[in-house]
């Protein structure tokens, strides 16, 4: 998970959801902009990429809904077999 604001406040959140997981910090917004995920206003879409073994992009979920995402993830993991 990726986030464009900044370290204190992505610790914050993990702590306060107990994330089990690793938020990144993209504060410099480079990687979010280098991704296609920046909207023209500075918020990041909420986008899911899926990255093979190898690094490549073998699927992206443009339609994320925060209250399925972690069923919808594990069905597309099982369904690209990764």
């Amino acid at each position: 998970m990726a986030s464009v604001d900044a370290l204190d406040e992505v610790t914050a959140f993990a702590k306060e959801h107990d994330a089990n997981f690793p938020i990144l910090s993209d504060a410099t917004k480079e990687t979010s902009d280098a991704y296609g995920v920046l909207s023209p206003i500075g918020f990041a879409k909420r986008w899911t990429f899926y990255i093979d073994k190898s690094g490549a992009i073998v699927s992206i979920d443009k339609n994320v809904n925060p209250r399925s995402a972690g069923s919808d993830l594990d069905a597309t993991l099982s369904r690209l077999n990764l």
